[in-house]
């Protein structure tokens, strides 16, 4: 059985970092719109620039700046602008914080098994955080991708010859983590995190089908990983 993570809000909390800069955004652009709709033109913005910047805090910076000018008619002072620029910065160099149990799952998990990493996201900020975590050795194979959908894992798996049906995907997201391996044949353990973000959400009533797991915490995906074994594959 091969076991791979997802990063952001499955080993550290990522979402809520993101509320908080939206937030300190809408602070300074309450004199031009009401938060509640500067959140739907962010959304509209990231949505649309998604295939030019991809996912992660730099794009995300880049759609603050460009909804800033549009709900401003493009009368944002500059001062403003170097302010959401600040609060992307800070936003990038924000310290790492592991989830409850993420530790100690991993650190027993690796002893046992090579595990994989695999996060979308930018390059530079994704191997920034997964360094500054502390948790960088205990991966045998760790992948950044820029999309995680039903071609990545296909190309991951080929990459490091491993079988769908032998492969369990842990994750927070259903969008990312969840529905992609299971179109593939592979796994996937749900690990819920407290938010998600707005573009990653989606109806998964579909997805509790063969291969689909769900564990509450970190702190249980080892007895989910141990069921999962106990239908008969053997360990890797």
């Amino acid at each position: 059985m091969h076991i791979a993570f997802d990063a952001d809000d499955t080993l550290w909390h990522n979402e809520p970092l993101f509320d908080l800069t939206q937030e300190r955004v809408a602070e300074l652009l309450a004199d031009w719109v009401p938060a509640a709709e500067l959140g739907e033109k962010l959304n509209s913005t990231e949505r649309r620039n998604l295939r030019l910047f991809g996912y992660g805090a730099k794009g995300f910076t880049l759609a603050l700046v460009e909804t800033a000018l549009e709900v401003t008619g493009a009368k944002v002072p500059g001062r403003v602008i170097q302010q959401i620029l600040d609060a992307g910065k800070a936003l990038i160099e924000h310290p790492v914080e592991l989830l409850p149990g993420v530790r100690e799952t991993i650190d027993r998990l690796a002893a046992e098994h090579p595990l994989l990493l695999i996060t979308k996201g930018d390059l530079f900020h994704q191997e920034s955080k997964i360094a500054r975590s502390g948790l960088a050795d205990r991966f045998a194979e760790i992948e950044i991708v820029s999309e995680k959908d039903e071609e990545t894992y296909r190309r991951v798996l080929r990459r490091h010859e491993i079988d769908a049906e032998r492969f369990v995907m842990v994750g927070n997201s259903v969008k990312s983590d969840i529905l992609p391996v299971l179109a593939i044949g592979g796994n996937a353990v749900h690990v819920p995190y407290e938010s998600t973000w707005e573009l990653d959400k989606i109806d998964h009533r579909g997805a509790e089908e063969e291969g689909f797991f769900e564990a509450e915490t970190m702190f249980e995906v080892p007895r989910v990983l141990d069921e999962i074994a106990a239908l008969g594959w053997e360990s890797a």
